[in-house]
């Protein structure tokens, strides 16, 4: 019976949760619920004026390009991150706090941006693990059935096989379970580029 349940298991291993592709992905590869978005525009989360042209010099800046990997860091709290940068105007002149909180968001967006590709990509390369260890346990399951289904089998070997199907039945549900909680990081990411770009146009002065 035991033996049994791990073969029924086993061959159902490609309808595990974490292995369905999203109702809105297009891509049939994408393992997540969650809609598979490449990469973010500047659009996407920043609802202020249109970006200075320096903003892209944010790294020659030692004081911004510090601020940006610390903020950038989600250890950090929205609360602690607002005081960071509350800190930082402090010590701007007024005629350029615009310009550096622009350049501000701009790091963050490339660095948050590139990090979220980067955990996409690990995602792809994680699921094409899985899909190979689903194949893999779909035969072994079937090899341990028809050990299962013959009567001149050796029970020593019969039970090897069984143990080593159910061993790695558990492992392929433990990194489906980790897939799912990665899943969650690109909207995670994107949703903290989002609330930090809220907290530097708060502090950006009205004209």
């Amino acid at each position: 019976m035991r033996t049994s349940i791990i073969v029924v298991a086993a061959a159902g291993i490609g309808m595990l949760p974490g292995l369905a592709v999203g109702a809105t992905n297009t891509d049939p590869d994408w393992p997540c619920v969650q809609r598979k978005v490449p990469e973010l525009s500047v659009a996407q989360v920043w609802n202020g004026d249109a970006l200075p042209d320096n903003a892209k010099d944010w790294s020659k800046d030692p004081a911004v390009e510090q601020l940006v990997d610390e903020l950038a860091a989600r250890r950090v709290p929205m609360d602690t991150a607002r005081k960071q940068l509350e800190t930082f105007v402090a010590t701007l002149p007024a005629d350029h706090t615009d310009e550096k909180l622009a350049q501000v968001f701009l790091g963050l967006f490339e660095k948050l941006n590139r990090e979220r590709e980067q955990v996409i990509s690990g995602i792809a390369r994680y699921a094409g693990k899985q899909r190979q260890m689903a194949a893999d346990l779909r035969k072994k399951a079937s090899d341990v059935d028809k050990l299962r289904r013959d009567a001149n089998a050796d029970p020593t070997e019969f039970e090897k096989q069984s143990d080593q199907l159910k061993w790695e039945t558990r492992v392929f549900e433990e990194r489906v379970q980790s897939l799912s909680y990665v899943c969650e990081v690109p909207t995670i990411i994107e949703q903290r580029l989002y609330g930090l770009s809220k907290l530097i146009g708060q502090l950006m002065p009205k004209s």
